[in-house]
């Protein structure tokens, strides 16, 4: 087994550690934050493509044959959620930057990795799968209308061109992935499983480790502003989680719980990359430091997800 096959296979079954190791070192070694920063596209896309070609397409049928449900979840997520964090933010002085960002953070379609870290919760792989796909679809159709119109957010960049980036970098992976499936063996995809989620985790750390680029510097410059702004970041993921938790409890504990951090945990970096170097400086900093909860969390809540499912299984036995 040669050194890379080992690291990536370290990293796919050590990737909730790896995420809490890396977004503290994008801190403590700020140059390594720097030298990532150009890599955010390919951080975005590629963990993509890997899980679009891995794909199991017959349990999206399964979850499609159910159009209702997919739809009240897809309304729940690309809708609701944004509209319900701009209702909770408005009676709080929140800076604008930030409130944008958070509102942002809720339109989002759900992050990529999503079904990799339903595997390891325990959580509904599947319905994960048909989440992230199905909103990273949409987004391009529902964020730009919904942020810059229906809630007026202000982020220097007119609608349709957010709408034709977004529907750019939504497109490719589909177009890249498609001829990979096309001319890669589903077996072989199959024996990579843990190698291509030690490559996923290797792309995921360099985009995280981009996005906390400056951070670092913030820190030292302006204390009380990055304490509370990680604070809202922090509140707004569990927030979210345990309210898409309870609103969709009587689906089942582990599809609510599903939900529940679908809700919380959005692709941010597909906003960031389609705002370029048009966003607000604060909505920058927003998503930087919501990098935190999105890679710190995992980490600790495994026990919490893990022991309130088997709860809910004994309660039905």
């Amino acid at each position: 087994m040669s050194v890379l096959t080992a690291l990536l296979d370290f990293l796919g079954r050590h990737s909730t550690r790896v995420f809490f190791v890396g977004v503290f070192l994008a801190v403590c070694v700020p140059g390594l934050a720097e030298f990532a920063r150009p890599l955010l596209l390919p951080g975005l896309v590629i963990p993509l493509v890997i899980a679009l070609i891995r794909l199991d397409w017959s349990a999206v049928w399964g979850y499609g044959r159910r159009f209702w449900l997919v739809a009240a979840l897809l309304a729940w997520l690309m809708l609701a959620a944004p509209v319900l964090m701009a209702l909770i933010t408005a009676p709080f002085d929140i800076p604008d930057g930030v409130r944008a960002g958070l509102v942002l953070m809720a339109a989002a379609s759900p992050m990529v990795s999503a079904p990799a870290f339903a595997l390891i919760y325990g959580l509904d792989a599947a319905l994960a799968v048909v989440i992230s796909v199905t909103g990273t679809l949409l987004v391009p159709l529902s964020l730009p209308p919904l942020a810059l119109g229906l809630l007026g957010l202000d982020v220097n960049v007119p609608m349709d061109v957010l709408m034709g980036r977004l529907g750019l970098l939504v497109v490719l992976p589909f177009l890249a992935a498609a001829v990979i499936r096309r001319y890669v063996p589903a077996a072989w995809i199959r024996a990579q499983s843990q190698r291509l989620d030690g490559v996923t985790v290797f792309v995921l750390l360099l985009f995280v480790l981009g996005m906390m680029a400056g951070v670092g510097e913030l820190i030292w410059a302006r204390p009380g502003y990055v304490a509370a702004v990680t604070a809202a970041a922090f509140a707004a993921n569990l927030g979210l989680q345990a309210i898409g938790t309870l609103v969709w409890l009587a689906f089942g504990r582990k599809p609510a719980l599903t939900v529940g951090f679908c809700t919380g945990n959005r692709n941010m970096g597909l906003v960031l990359v389609s705002l370029a170097d048009r966003a607000p400086p604060e909505v920058l900093i927003f998503f930087a430091l919501s990098q935190f909860p999105m890679y710190v969390l995992p980490a600790l809540l495994i026990p919490l997800y893990r022991r309130f499912e088997a709860a809910g299984a004994q309660r039905s036995a």
